[in-house]
């Protein structure tokens, strides 16, 4: 029976009018006459309102007799994209805003056009918007750069290395005992400093302020707790503390892509070995874990390889995260396998960060591998922090933001005065400041710096600071944990988690942290 007479049927057997089944679906009688008379066809969501309207299944509905209507469902005009319930990463329109601002800060000459990105963003959800943005896009990815744009800002890593200094200090590589004592705190340490600012992610830091002190706990000294977030304190600011990633919530150390990045780069590497290509990432990154892994820049990455994108272009298709911190969080790992040489790790870094960043999105990462790597052989902070940048083009935001820091500190600035810089340059209560890797990059070195090697100073302060609270706190434990070794990472931090990390990798799932730090000697060894 044609679907036309198969819902006059179920219409006449209910005693319903025309009226009345219109009225029940929420359209208009003159719909109803069409879709009976077979001149036009219900979508998808009448139809399934009909179903349950006449207790009968979606299958009995549309496929009894003829299969003419799955066609032209196919082929016809109701078939499009939600719009309005797209994720918000995965939207380039609903990101117009930020595609703005990151395209001036990179020098593109888009300035003319500030009123049309607002005007079609201010659009409603749509095909219309869609086709707008799209346009936007195209411009962006044509604009010239303008005149007097002080900075060079390359994304190709030969490019990047004749801009860098790549300046280093003599360093002696570590015994065999000490060199893992060092990769073992490598790990400890980016995983608690990571816990520390896991639960307050996204907090803005009045409200952490006003947290910290409520609770005998500012400045920042210690894990916070679950006594510490009292129902009376939770009514008074708006950010909901992650109740279920406090240290006295767990019993081990729970997921988060700060810490599954640093697994996964050890699969990746367990499997391609040390000379992976950008794709051998892009292909794991869809092997190994599901699209909710992902966030900002990864996840549009992530959405770019599936569409067939490949890198780099996987880090430039409507990706308006392609400068934020994903990238540098990604980067220790190739800190940890290529102790006491800094280019080396840089390298792999670039290789990861490519597919999904660009310019100083990809400083971000062989900035951290580098320091990282260097920690391995140097106790000499600033040194470390200096050999970071010396990966970096020397013409880049990102180096001379960091570079301030570290000035600042040489000539005397103190750490309250470094921290509210930073807050003075950017704006933790916008996406796009509290996200860029460069105020987070300034966190870290500030950090590390003010913190002067001891690891409880140095992830407190880049927790309590704000910003990006657990990526901060998990580069920062890294480079200290290098530096120092396991032993000097207190037991009030690493005992809440066990000896144990959870992922959400396939096929890995919980780790033991000591397997970690023996795969790792052995990426070392094959070097």
């Amino acid at each position: 029976m044609e679907l036309r007479l198969q819902i006059a049927k179920l219409r006449t057997g209910e005693g319903m009018s025309q009226e009345e089944l219109a009225a029940s679906l929420g359209v208009s009688r003159q719909a109803v006459q069409k879709w009976e008379s077979g001149s036009a066809i219900p979508g998808l969501e009448h139809l399934v309102k009909m179903a349950k309207l006449f207790r009968v299944t979606l299958d009995s509905l549309v496929l009894e007799g003829s299969n003419r209507i799955t066609e032209e469902m196919l082929h016809g005009s109701d078939i499009a994209p939600d719009y309005e319930h797209m994720f918000y990463w995965e939207s380039y329109p609903q990101n117009l805003l930020n595609e703005y601002r990151q395209s001036i800060e990179e020098g593109k000459d888009i300035s003319m056009y500030e009123k049309l990105f607002k005007a079609v963003y201010e659009m409603p959800a749509g095909e219309h918007k869609e086709k707008m943005a799209d346009q936007l896009f195209d411009i962006v990815c044509s604009a010239a750069t303008v005149e007097g744009y002080p900075y060079t800002e390359p994304s190709g890593y030969r490019e990047i290395k004749e801009l860098s200094s790549g300046e280093t200090v003599q360093m002696k590589m570590p015994s065999a005992h000490e060199l893992k004592e060092k990769i073992r705190g490598a790990w400890l340490g980016r995983i608690c400093g990571c816990l520390l600012g896991k639960p307050i992610e996204g907090i803005h830091t009045p409200e952490l302020n006003k947290l910290l002190k409520s609770s005998d706990n500012y400045p920042l000294h210690r894990y916070i707790t679950t006594s510490d977030v009292t129902p009376e304190l939770q009514n008074e600011i708006s950010y909901r503390v992650r109740r279920d990633s406090l240290a006295d919530a767990i019993a081990c150390a729970p997921v988060d892509d700060d810490t599954n990045y640093t697994v996964l780069a050890s699969v990746i590497v367990d499997r391609f070995g040390r000379d992976f290509k950008p794709s051998d990432v892009a292909n794991s990154w869809v092997w190994y874990q599901g699209k909710d892994a992902y966030c900002t820049a990864e996840r549009v990455a992530f959405k770019n390889f599936v569409m067939g994108y490949r890198p780099p272009m996987s880090a430039v298709y409507k990706n308006v995260y392609r400068e934020w911190i994903g990238a540098q969080i990604r980067g220790d790992y190739f800190g940890y396998i290529n102790p006491c040489d800094p280019a080396a790790a840089a390298e792999m870094a670039w290789r990861d960060a490519s597919i999904s960043h660009v310019k100083n999105g990809i400083y971000g990462e062989m900035f951290a591998a580098a320091m990282i790597a260097a920690a391995a052989g140097c106790s000499d902070i600033v040194e470390v922090v200096n050999m970071g940048l010396a990966q970096v083009p020397t013409a880049s935001r990102l180096w001379k933001s960091v570079r301030s820091i570290v000035d600042g500190y040489k000539n005397g600035v103190s750490k309250n005065e470094a921290f509210a810089k930073i807050h003075a340059e950017y704006d933790e209560f916008s996406d796009h400041g509290w996200c860029h890797t460069i105020p987070n990059a300034m966190i870290v070195a500030a950090s590390l710096l003010y913190g002067g090697g001891d690891y409880t100073k140095s992830i407190c302060m880049a927790v309590e600071t704000g910003f990006d609270t657990d990526c901060n706190g998990a580069t920062v434990g890294s480079v200290v944990g290098m530096m120092n070794g396991s032993l000097s990472i207190g037991a009030q931090w690493t005992a809440p988690i066990n000896g144990m990390l959870d992922t959400s990798i396939f096929g890995v799932g919980r780790v033991n942290i000591d397997d970690m730090v023996e795969r790792t000697i052995k990426h070392i060894k094959a070097k």
